[in-house]
């Protein structure tokens, strides 16, 4: 027996060295850790236990009946992240590039079907060459049953990508299925087709990184959500992701031990925003004041920077942000982040975290781009995003809140539970000086002094329409609030609905203006 115990774990150091040292020496050279090496970074220590180590291609054309494969170059298991189940898998590119195949598919296809039985989030690691060319149909299947799983789960349990490596063809839309997708600087990349190709085709010159590097996704596409300097820093921040995430869609999210004071009162927030209502500010610094310890976890924070999302902690437990960002375009809600609010709500709904929307929004970005560009359908993302969700959704009105964005950022009429504005709130049409030029019209240009009159029309509209109380004695807003009370009041609001229940009509599924 004992000469079979030695064999078992002399096998078991052969799997464990992949590709073997030289290639290991090769990934550290690149700046890339190894896929063990990544595993057991991100999971509690000892905590991991691998599955189907032994599993082997079955490939024979070109040779491949020669070529030895370790663990078929993809690492796959379960663990523990700060004591929460996980289950991940790790492309080995010390293994043949760790190319995609039919059994290395059907590795990745085990954990992702125990994932969404035990209901535990899944973190993918993809470090590979694509698609085993010498495997053909088998190897385009292996996607497809990737993809159809991560569609299947998608909405049940949370679903991480971490792209650590290149990621090209068919390889990327498994990553751009799941709810997260994080890169590092430098050595990732994401394409569906590489430079060669497209010089090919087009005529055009591009590098690879400035193709799909990790600042193009998440500056220009919006396919990523977050960038780090080091495949370090991406699993930490994975670590600290999976804090603000339940384990599946039937449970809530983590609740933490508070130190912060629940009824801290900040008394900066009534300076915070400028008397002249076209100056900007900074909307994270409203949202820092009233989170648990200052922390905010911002998804997404380099694409479509006039809308902020993510996470806090109110009261120790998690809170979705949505906020206009005056500092960018104003505020304005454009096509990009039209798109990145309405994932961000719709991914909050899945798992049952609540709203909090942040108001300062002056309208709809105007021009001929945004109309030709579909502004229509992509601002109807939000509006159709907040109108399905059923979480507790609560609204609090910063400054500005004009027109359809004001409906689009969570009103009252698309289910907002509380809707709280500070006293300098204007909640109207469009704003006063646009409106009282339109109302006013002929006043004005008959009076002998336009620009006085003008000044007094304005004044006028904002003290008849745009102001708080009116869209209070509505009902339309339910408190006016001391901007310095926010906190306490958000976390009394967010306590009372935790108890909510609502539903929507039974039906397949509704049709989401893509």
């Amino acid at each position: 027996m004992s000469d079979k115990i030695q064999d078992l774990l002399e096998a078991k150091r052969k799997i464990e060295l992949g590709g073997g040292e030289k290639r290991i020496e090769k990934q550290h050279s690149s700046g890339k850790m190894t896929a063990r090496e990544r595993i057991n970074y991100l999971f509690d220590e000892g905590s991991f236990v691998e599955l189907d180590a032994f599993v082997k291609h079955r490939a024979t054309n070109f040779n491949m009946g020669k070529v030895h494969a370790e663990a078929d170059g993809v690492i796959t298991g379960y663990g523990t992240v700060d004591g929460r189940l996980v289950y991940v898998y790790a492309q080995d590119f010390t293994v043949i590039g760790g190319s995609l195949g039919e059994m290395h598919a059907a590795k990745i296809n085990k954990v992702q079907d125990m994932a969404l039985k035990m209901g535990a989030p899944i973190v993918g690691i993809n470090d590979s060459g694509g698609a085993r060319i010498q495997e053909g149909v088998d190897a385009l299947s292996g996607y497809g049953k990737i993809f159809y799983r991560n569609t299947i789960s998608s909405g049940v349990i949370p679903q991480i990508s971490a792209i650590m490596g290149p990621s090209a063809g068919g390889a990327v839309y498994s990553p751009a299925i799941t709810d997260f997708i994080f890169m590092t600087d430098k050595t990732s990349m994401m394409f569906i087709t590489g430079p060669q190709v497209i010089k090919s085709v087009t005529g055009e010159e591009v590098s690879q990184e400035a193709l799909g590097g990790a600042n193009t996704h998440n500056k220009k596409s919006g396919v990523a959500h977050f960038i780090d300097k080091t495949e370090q820093d991406s699993l930490d921040k994975i670590i600290e992701l999976l804090g603000y995430l339940p384990s599946n869609n039937m449970e809530q999210p983590p609740a933490y031990e508070v130190v912060d004071d629940i009824n801290r009162v900040d008394e900066e927030l009534n300076e915070v925003v400028p008397q002249n209502p076209n100056k900007p500010y900074d909307m994270k610094k409203v949202i820092e004041m009233i989170a648990d310890d200052n922390h905010f976890f911002e998804v997404q924070p380099l694409y479509a920077q006039n809308i902020i999302t993510g996470y806090i902690r109110l009261n120790g437990k998690t809170v979705g942000v949505v906020a206009n960002q005056p500092k960018i375009l104003a505020g304005c809600l454009d096509i990009n982040a039209s798109d990145k609010a309405g994932r961000f709500i719709r991914t909050c709904d899945a798992f049952n975290i609540p709203l909090l929307n942040l108001v300062d929004v002056p309208g709809f970005l105007p021009g001929v781009a945004q109309e030709h560009g579909g502004i229509i359908r992509h601002g109807a993302k939000m509006l159709y995003a907040y109108s399905e969700a059923t979480v507790p959704k609560v609204t609090m009105i910063v400054r500005k809140a004009y027109g359809g964005a004001y409906l689009a950022m969570c009103s009252k009429d698309l289910g907002a539970d509380q809707v709280f504005a500070w006293p300098n709130a204007e909640i109207a049409v469009m704003g006063p000086d646009g409106a009282a030029n339109i109302i006013f019209k002929n006043e004005i240009s008959e009076s002998d002094d336009p620009v006085a009159t003008r000044a007094e029309k304005i004044e006028e509209y904002r003290n008849t329409v745009a102001n708080p109380y009116i869209a209070a004695q509505r009902g339309f807003v339910d408190d006016v609030i001391v901007p310095s009370q926010s906190r306490p009041r958000l976390i009394s609001a967010f306590d009372m609905l935790e108890t909510k229940r609502e539903t929507r009509p039974s039906k397949k599924h509704g049709n989401l203006p893509v």
